[in-house]
Formats: C-alpha cells, sequence, structure tokens
C-alpha cells in the first residue's frame, strides 16, 4: 500500500498576513491623552428646554457636574457633595439661589459654590464658610447649554469657538442630541475622515438616489483654526486592474454638475453643485465642504445649509453627539427647511445616515491601526490637536497653572 502524500492546506492559511502599522498615538502626545476630552473649551450639553429649577446630573470630560436653572440663568457646580460624596443632582431648592443636598441639607450658593448652610447643624452652623463647591461657566446659545471645564484659566468667550457664521446670522436650526458608546476621538475622526461617506453610506437613504465620487485627489488646507478638505479633483469610475469597474453612479441617481464633461469640480457638498448656493454660505467663501476645529466640530458645507457635528466627552469610553443642521434665513423663507427637516432630514440625516456612523465608531478598535492614502485628513487633524493643545499647556505655563492629570505638560 503506498501511502498517500501529506495534503498540505492551501498557502494562504499559514500566512501570517502583512500588519505592520502605528502601535500608539504617541507622535501626538496630548491627543493620546485626551481620552476624555480636552479641558479649556465650551462644550454642548444639554437643550435649554431640558434644564429647569430641578438639578440634573450630566458628565463631562470624565468630570460629574450638576445643572440647575434659577431666576432664568444655568448654574453648575460639582455634582458631588463635600460631605459625603452623595450627588448633588439628588438634592433640590430650599431657598432662592442655592441647591441643598437632599442628605443632611448642605445648601450650596449657586453662583459662588459657597457652603451657604447646614440646615441639620442650625443658622450657626461653624463649617459654613470653610467650604466651596467647584463651580462651572455656563452659556446659553442655539437652544443649548453649554459648559466650560479647564483648568483655572478664564474661558474665552463662547462666541468665539462658535462656527464664526452662526454668531451674527438669522436661521433655522435642527438639533438631535444622543448619548453614543466609543470615545470621542473616534467619533471626531469619522467625522472628518476623508474615504469612508463614498462607501460606507452608499447604502444611506440620504445618499442612495445621489451619485457619489468613487475617489477624490484631496488636500488638506488651514484657514484660522479650521482646516479643509480641498477636493482638486473627483473620480466617478475607477478600473481595479484584475477586478473590474467600481462606479459611484448609476441611472437611478442624479448626476451632480460636476461630474459632467467640463463642469469642473465642487467643494460646497461632495455629490456636486447646486443651481443656486444660499447667500450666507456663498460669503464665507470656503475652500472646502468638510472642515474641523477644536475641540472636535466638524462642519459640513452643502448648498443650501451647514451641518454641524459637536463631539462631547463624557468619558474615555461615552460621548455626546450633538449633530445641528442651520439654514440660514429668516421669515417666511425658512418654513419650508423646517417642515422638511422635521418631516424628513431628522429621520433621514440625524437618523439612518448618522446611525451608521455611530455603528462604526462602536466598534472601532484603534490603535494599532494602518493608515493608507486618505488618511491624511486624520493625521492633520491630530496634528492640529496637537499643536493647539501644545499653545495652550504653554499659555497655562505661563499663567502658573498645571493642565489636569491625563494631559502632558509642556517640557520647553
Amino acid at each position: 500500500m503506498v501511502a498517500e502524500p501529506t495534503r498540505r492546506p492551501p498557502a494562504w492559511r499559514n500566512r501570517r498576513g502583512r500588519l505592520p502599522g502605528r502601535q500608539d498615538w504617541s507622535s501626538w502626545p496630548h491627543y493620546q491623552a485626551a481620552a476624555a476630552g480636552f479641558r479649556g473649551y465650551w462644550y454642548p450639553v444639554a437643550f435649554s428646554s431640558q434644564i429647569t429649577g430641578k438639578p440634573t446630573g450630566i458628565t463631562l470630560l470624565g468630570e460629574r457636574i450638576m445643572l440647575m436653572r434659577d431666576s432664568g440663568t444655568v448654574y453648575a457646580l460639582k455634582d458631588r457633595c463635600p460631605h459625603r460624596g452623595v450627588p448633588l443632582s439628588y438634592g433640590n431648592q430650599q431657598f432662592p439661589g442655592t441647591v441643598s443636598c437632599v442628605y443632611h441639607g448642605w445648601t450650596f450658593d449657586l453662583q459662588t459654590g459657597d457652603l451657604a448652610a447646614a440646615i441639620t447643624d442650625g443658622p450657626a452652623s461653624p463649617i459654613c464658610g470653610k467650604v466651596t463647591q467647584p463651580t462651572f461657566e455656563t452659556a446659553e446659545r442655539l437652544g443649548l447649554v453649554w459648559l466650560f471645564v479647564g483648568d483655572g484659566e478664564e474661558a474665552q468667550p463662547i462666541d468665539e469657538q462658535l462656527p464664526e457664521e452662526l454668531v451674527s446670522n438669522a436661521g433655522v436650526v435642527g438639533v438631535r442630541i444622543q448619548s453614543r458608546e466609543g470615545n470621542w476621538r473616534f467619533a471626531a475622526e469619522n467625522g472628518y475622515d476623508e474615504g469612508h461617506a463614498k462607501y460606507l453610506h452608499r447604502t444611506a437613504l440620504w445618499r442612495l438616489f445621489k451619485a457619489m465620487p468613487v475617489y477624490n485627489d484631496t488636500r488638506i488646507v488651514r484657514r484660522g483654526r479650521w482646516i479643509y478638505r480641498v477636493q482638486d479633483h473627483q473620480y466617478w469610475e475607477a478600473d481595479f486592474p484584475g477586478l473590474g469597474t467600481w462606479t459611484g453612479k448609476a441611472w437611478y441617481k442624479l448626476n451632480p454638475a460636476s461630474a459632467e464633461p467640463g463642469r469642473g469640480n465642487s467643494n460646497i457638498g461632495n455629490t456636486g453643485g447646486a443651481a443656486k448656493i444660499n447667500e450666507v454660505i456663498a460669503a464665507q467663501e470656503f475652500p472646502g465642504f468638510a472642515s474641523i476645529s477644536m475641540p472636535g466640530v466638524l462642519r459640513i458645507v452643502y448648498p443650501t445649509f451647514i451641518h454641524y457635528e459637536f463631539y462631547v466627552p463624557v468619558d474615555a469610553d461615552h460621548h455626546l453627539y450633538v449633530g445641528m443642521m442651520v439654514n440660514f434665513g429668516n421669515g417666511v423663507a425658512t418654513l419650508p427647511f423646517y417642515a422638511k427637516y422635521l418631516g424628513a432630514i431628522r429621520w433621514l440625516f440625524h437618523g439612518q445616515f448618522s446611525g451608521q456612523d455611530k455603528w462604526m465608531v462602536e466598534v472601532t478598535d484603534a490603535p494599532p491601526e494602518r493608515l493608507y492614502r486618505p488618511d491624511e485628513s486624520l493625521l492633520q487633524w491630530r496634528k492640529l490637536a496637537e499643536d493647539v493643545s501644545e499653545e495652550r499647556a504653554a499659555r497655562l505655563k505661563e499663567q502658573g497653572l498645571t493642565p489636569e492629570d491625563g494631559q502632558p505638560e509642556v517640557t520647553r
């Protein structure tokens, strides 16, 4: 009997793969350390209508914070009574301008954080005057409550951090706030990512009937505090050797003007141009349709509206997604967009389309990572975050302030 030759599995089964790449983010130490977010910025945390005279607890940058409205103003205090550590958000208001801990009635002045009374120790309690609860600056803009969490520095005016066009122009605002799993950096990188929209979102109803480029020639341009993705050329079809043709067009998709011969390229909306661009949007002369700024604010410019995303760090494993769509204008001219947003866009864009991003952020596991050419957008975003954080660290050092643990000190 002749022995049969040993059967060896196909070669691909024994290959270990080729997966060299970046093992960490040590090239950007501030960014790597900012798992729970960057301090020193304003963040939207809730709808204004949600904050009432009843204390509400939130978490921002890993800090538990109590929000409460008194005489029309929103106040924010650290959400931990210094007596025994019970959340102040479980408390209530017994005296105007104060909040009282539910446990023993320690009562704090909402504006200063000073312990104004210890109800269960009587009016002459000696502990009063010896305890001050940490407070946080608040602001209200665009129907939202914003918080500033810093390291002792004075907060910059919130209007200096908002996208410039939102400060002085009237418009209709549609907002969605959603608590999401995943690190805020994955969300910011997904938003500014060059490659994913053309492939991941091709099945979204928002894009299903719009032609999408297969790939682009893209540059990253910095203007002020923003970096922009500038599309030098869009490719609507591509032949992949040995595989076949991949196209972003189909008979049932709208053929954008920028995809037609002789019509050039569009940097307002990544599916092509429109017959008319909103006057406010045109006046900004944006160099590219997608831009991002610190501490994680994405701006996507369409011909008739702008979509913003704020990635609000809750902690290292959770973030708040704040999606905002703005149509600039006032009066009756805004009614069609308002109706369109409530009737369709809110579900199509802030729901199903954004839900695909939510899914990807939840399952992203990086580093290690092996990047490719379109990831220049991510590299430039990380560099922006690193450069701006280095500048802030230097300013804090000059003021004699030390960043909280989790962000490296400047060494220069």
